[in-house]
C-alpha cells in the first residue's frame, strides 16, 4: 500500500526530503538552547558575570532565529509536498477510473469514488504532512533531548528512558483498537454521500411525490450512524490524552523530588535541574505529538487502503499484444455467446446468442423488461467481454482490436442520455472534436435536432446546464443521437434512445438513417413496434435468449411474443383513438 501511494509523490520528492532535513535542524537548535541555559544560570547568574550572561544570551538568540528559519522552511516544503501528493493522487485515481471497464465500475458506487477522491485523500494529505514534519521532529527531539539530559544527569534521565517504551506500547494498544472503527466509519460516509447524491439528483421526483419528510428521516438515520461510529472511535482515541498527561506530570514530579535532594546534596546544580525540566517537557511533548500523528495515521490508514483499492484495480478489459487498428466493416457475428456479470456459470444473463448481422443492415431489438437487450448490445463495443463464445466485428473477434479503435467504430446512445455542462456545440463535438459547424448542423438535421436548436437565441452556442436540465427529454435524446452520428461510425446502436420523441419524429430519424448512412449497421432497441417494423430484421429477446429473428411480417406470423406486443400496442392505440 505504502509503495503504491509513494508513486504519487513523483516531482515532489525534493520537498519531501527537505522538509524533514530542515525539521532536524530546528530540533537541534531547540535542544541546544536549554543546555546553554543551564550554563547561564550556573555560571553567569551564580557568579554574577554579566558579560557571560550576555554572551550566552546572544548565542541562544542566534540559535533560536536559526531554528525559527529552519521551522519556516520545513513547514513550507512539507505543505508543498503534501498538497502535491494529494494533487497527484486525485489525478492517478481519476486516470485509473477512466481506464475501468463497466465491470470495474460496477464494483464501486459513485458516492464511494467521490469520498475516496475528497475525504480520503484529504486524510492522507494531512497525515503525510504530519509524518514528514512532526513524526520526524518528535523522535529526533526525544533522542536529542535524552542525549543532552544524559550529559546533565544520567540518573534522572533514566526515568524518561523507561517511560518512553511504556507509553509507546500503551499508544499502540489504543490506536490498533481504533483502526477498525474508522474502517466502518468511512463505509458509513460512503452511504451518507450516496443518500445525499441520490436525493439531490432526484430532487424533482422527491418533490413530485412529496417525499421530503421521508428523505429527511433517511438522511437523519444515516447521519446518526456516522455520528455514533465517529463518537465511538474518538472515545477510544481520547484515552491517549490522559495516559500522556499522567506520564508527563509523573516524570516532572519524579525529577522534582530526586533533583531537589541532589541540589541540597550539591551533586547537581539548579541550572541543570531547570534544563532537565525543559528536556522532560520536550520529550513528553514529543510523545504527545507522536500520539497526535498516529491518531491521524489511523484515520489515514483506513483512507489509504480505500485509495489503494482503486489504484490497484486492474481493468477487466485489456488490449491484446498485437491489436488491430482498423475495423473493415460493420458486420457483426455472435457465435454461441454467453455473458454473466459475475463471470459465474449458471448466472448468465445472455445465453447461447448465435446471430449474424450484415454490414449496413438495420436491425431492431424487441423484448420485455429484463430480457437483457442492453446487455446484448454492450458486448458489441466491448463494454463487457463475453463469458464464453465470441463476438466478431468485420470478421475479427472484438478482443483482437485496439479498444479505442473498436469504440471509435461503434457509436452507442445509451438508455440514460447524458449531456455535460457547456455549449451545445461542445457537447456535440464529443463525437468528433474536429467537426466543423457544417458537420454539426448536418448531424443535427439527421437527428431532427436542428429545428429546436435553431430556435434558441444563441443557437448552437446555447449553454447546457449540468445534466441537460434546460432541455426536454426528447431534445436531449436527439442531441445525443447527433453526437453519435458525428463519429461517422460503422455501427450505430440506439438503446431505446427515441422513447421520448413522438412517432412522427421517430419516423423522420429512421428515414434519415436509411437515406444518409446506408452503409452503417444500425441496431435499434425499442419498446414501440413502429420504431423497428421497417427494419431488415428484428430480434426478439426473452430471458436472455433469442426467441425469434425475422422481418415484421415473419415474426407477426410465427412469433408469439412479437405478436402479443404488436397486438397490445395496436389495441392500445385504437383505445386511445
Amino acid at each position: 500500500m505504502i509503495k503504491k501511494l509513494a508513486q504519487s509523490i513523483r516531482e515532489y520528492k525534493l520537498p519531501s526530503i527537505l522538509a524533514p532535513l530542515f525539521m532536524i535542524g530546528e530540533v537541534a537548535m531547540e535542544t541546544i538552547v536549554p543546555f546553554l541555559m543551564a550554563y547561564m544560570i550556573d555560571i553567569g547568574f551564580a557568579k554574577e558575570d554579566l558579560n557571560y550572561v550576555v554572551k550566552i544570551g546572544i548565542e541562544m538568540l542566534v540559535l533560536a532565529v536559526i531554528g525559527l528559519l529552519f521551522g519556516i522552511l520545513s513547514g513550507r516544503y512539507a505543505a508543498i509536498a503534501a498538497t502535491g501528493l494529494a494533487k497527484n493522487m486525485r489525478k492517478d485515481i481519476f486516470y485509473s477510473i477512466q481506464g475501468f471497464s463497466f465491470a470495474n465500475i460496477d464494483k464501486f458506487s459513485t458516492a464511494s469514488l467521490v469520498t475516496r477522491m475528497t475525504t480520503d485523500i484529504t486524510n492522507v494529505q494531512m497525515a503525510y504532512q504530519m509524518i514528514i514534519r512532526i513524526l520526524v521532529r518528535a523522535p529526533i527531539m526525544i533522542i536529542f533531548s535524552i542525549i543532552m539530559a544524559w550529559r546533565l544527569n544520567a540518573k534522572l534521565t533514566l526515568c524518561f528512558v523507561i517511560m518512553v517504551p511504556i507509553l509507546a506500547f500503551a499508544l499502540y494498544l489504543v490506536i490498533s483498537h481504533a483502526h477498525g472503527y474508522f474502517m466502518k466509519l468511512f463505509k458509513k460516509y460512503d452511504h451518507l454521500n450516496s443518500v445525499v447524491q441520490e436525493n439531490i439528483t432526484g430532487v424533482r421526483t422527491v418533490k413530485a411525490y412529496v417525499r421530503e419528510e421521508k428523505e429527511i428521516e433517511k438522511f437523519d438515520e444515516t447521519s446518526t450512524d456516522v455520528y455514533r461510529l465517529g463518537k465511538t472511535a474518538e472515545k477510544v482515541l481520547i484515552l491517549s490524552s490522559p495516559v500522556m498527561f499522567t506520564a508527563i506530570f509523573a516524570a516532572i514530579l519524579i525529577c522534582s523530588y530526586f533533583g531537589s535532594g541532589m541540589i541540597i546534596g550539591k551533586t547537581m546544580t539548579t541550572g541543570s535541574l531547570m534544563s532537565l525540566f525543559t528536556y522532560a517537557i520536550q520529550i513528553l511533548s514529543s510523545l504527545m505529538m507522536v500520539c497526535m500523528v498516529l491518531v491521524m495515521c489511523v484515520m489515514a490508514k483506513a483512507s489509504a487502503e480505500r485509495i489503494t483499492e482503486v489504484l490497484t484495480e486492474q481493468s477487466t478489459l485489456t488490449n491484446p499484444e498485437k491489436p488491430l487498428y482498423e475495423v473493415e466493416n460493420g458486420e457483426i457475428c455472435f457465435s454461441h455467446a454467453n455473458f454473466s456479470y459475475t463471470g459465474e456459470k449458471g448466472k448468465e444473463v445472455l445465453k447461447d446468442i448465435d446471430l449474424t448481422i450484415k454490414s449496413g443492415e438495420t436491425v431492431g431489438v424487441i423484448g420485455g423488461t429484463g430480457s437483457s437487450k442492453t446487455s446484448f448490445v454492450q458486448l458489441i463495443p466491448r463494454l463487457y467481454d463475453v463469458t464464453s463464445g465470441s463476438v466478431k466485428i468485420g470478421g475479427h473477434d472484438v478482443r483482437e482490436y485496439d479498444i479505442e479503435t473498436l469504440r471509435d467504430a461503434v457509436s452507442m446512445v445509451l438508455q440514460k442520455n447524458v449531456l455535460f455542462s457547456g455549449t451545445i456545440s461542445e457537447n456535440l463535438r464529443w463525437g468528433n472534436p474536429e467537426a466543423t459547424k457544417e458537420e454539426i448542423v448536418h448531424a443535427c438535421k439527421l437527428a431532427q435536432a436542428d429545428e429546436f436548436v435553431s430556435r434558441f437565441p444563441n443557437g448552437y452556442e446555447t449553454m447546457i446546464d449540468q445534466g441537460g436540465t434546460n432541455v426536454s427529454g426528447g431534445q436531449k435524446q436527439r442531441l445525443c443521437i447527433a453526437r453519435a452520428l458525428l463519429k461517422k461510425p460503422k455501427i450505430l446502436i440506439l438503446d431505446d434512445s427515441t422513447s421520448a420523441v413522438d412517432t412522427k419524429t421517430d419516423a423522420l430519424i429512421r428515414k434519415a438513417f436509411a437515406e444518409e448512412i446506408p452503409n452503417t449497421t444500425k441496431i435499434i432497441i425499442a419498446q414501440r413496434i413502429s420504431s423497428v417494423e421497417h427494419a431488415d430484421k428484428i430480434i426478439v429477446l426473452d430471458d436472455g435468449k433469442i426467441d425469434g429473428v425475422g422481418t415484421h411480417d415473419e415474426l407477426l406470423a410465427h412469433n408469439n411474443i412479437y405478436r402479443e406486443v404488436y397486438e397490445s400496442q395496436v389495441k392500445g392505440g385504437e383505445e386511445d383513438e
